[in-house]
């Protein structure tokens, strides 16, 4: 079973990842002296799946358990969706003491974590990932946060969990756009830090599209490492963090206009990341070749690399896109690579550029 460290000092913590670990939680918590109350916080699709399975294997261990179950994606991802939660943790008497269980996606992870964080000015969290986007990224690193109507993650913290499950068995029930979308973050590591892991899965396309056991858990394994290594060296995204955000600036802008519901996070940093490859063409000289090779894979895993926007549309994603966490003294950085595994970060595209290639995502 292979497990990974996040090294962060006196908040280090271990990454398990294998299959049928959800009978293990209940063990794990005690291991970790974790209060008696709990909080499990996961979405009507999760808890028809696996909510029972993780509330027994607490039970048995001795812990109290409440559930709270949110609608699945992104609009759930929201203030009023905290304040629900902030108003049953404080009817059922959650304690400093006490801890939540995020069992979900990235949306469930993202919420549960910021509940986690600003509830009694923290308390302790859990992340169970059930999808691949989460388990290879959103899950790890303690970025937690909710979305404002005005633009992604604009509401958020840091808040390390105590450990992560990564449970690949819960992949299996996976539907195949969830699970393609969460190949967009498992590319981005290769193309980021990695040439030789990129390879690996353009060699490999078929094992990753027939959810090969063995190759996923390797997979999921070195996603997990590189994100930990980044995230050693720079926990709240003060330098090198950022290199993960590529893809995501024009992403996240994708998202914000389309209402947070027509594209999959993993969707629309597709179509990011290929924005991102072009742009590192013209801006640091990113060989035809490698753009090439990039968009080659996302089209071979059956991810989308264009998007239809109308004028009004494109207009709104530059206005999004200024409104990004990721732009500094009115100006956007983006994160663009030099070749593939060697990137860079805070770097200062013109909107002309941009708008040039954002006007390149409609050809087909």
């Amino acid at each position: 079973m292979p497990n990974v460290n996040v090294e962060l000092g006196d908040r280090s913590y271990n990454i398990q990842i294998g299959a049928n670990l959800l009978n293990e939680l209940g063990t794990m918590c005690q291991q970790h002296n974790l209060g008696q109350k709990c909080v499990i916080v996961t979405d009507s699709n999760v808890e028809a799946a696996y909510a029972e399975i993780v509330t027994d294997s607490l039970k048995a261990s001795g812990f109290d358990p409440i559930r709270i179950t949110i609608k699945p994606g992104e609009v759930s991802k929201n203030l009023q969706v905290v304040q629900m939660c902030y108003e049953l943790l404080a009817k059922h008497r959650i304690e400093r003491n006490s801890f939540i269980v995020a069992l979900g996606g990235g949306v469930v992870g993202d919420l549960a974590g910021f509940v986690a964080a600003t509830y009694l000015r923290g308390i302790s969290l859990v992340q169970i990932p059930t999808t691949l986007l989460a388990q290879v990224d959103s899950s790890v690193g303690g970025k937690v946060g909710v979305n404002l109507p005005a633009g992604k993650n604009l509401v958020g913290s840091f808040h390390q969990p105590r450990f992560v499950i990564c449970d690949r068995a819960t992949l299996a029930s996976l539907p195949d756009r969830e699970y393609k979308a969460g190949l967009a973050e498992v590319i981005k590591y290769g193309i980021i830090y990695d040439a030789q892991f990129f390879t690996q899965l353009d060699q490999n396309v078929d094992l990753l599209m027939n959810r090969d056991p063995a190759f996923l858990d390797l997979v999921i394994a070195r996603c997990c490492q590189i994100k930990a290594a980044i995230v050693g060296k720079d926990e709240k995204e003060s330098g090198l963090r950022a290199i993960l955000n590529f893809g995501h600036t024009i992403g996240h802008g994708l998202e914000a206009i389309t209402g947070y519901g027509r594209l999959l996070h993993g969707e629309a940093i597709s179509i990011g990341q290929i924005a991102a490859a072009r742009l590192s063409h013209m801006r640091l000289g990113l060989s035809k070749h490698d753009v090439e090779r990039i968009t080659s894979v996302f089209q071979r895993v059956g991810l989308p690399i264009t998007i239809v926007l109308d004028a009004s549309e494109r207009r709104s994603l530059l206005e999004a896109m200024n409104l990004d966490k990721k732009v500094v003294s009115g100006g956007i950085k983006f994160v663009l690579i030099k070749s593939i595994g060697e990137s860079e970060f805070g770097l200062r595209v013109e909107e002309s550029m941009v708008a040039e290639i954002v006007d390149t995502l409609h050809e087909q």
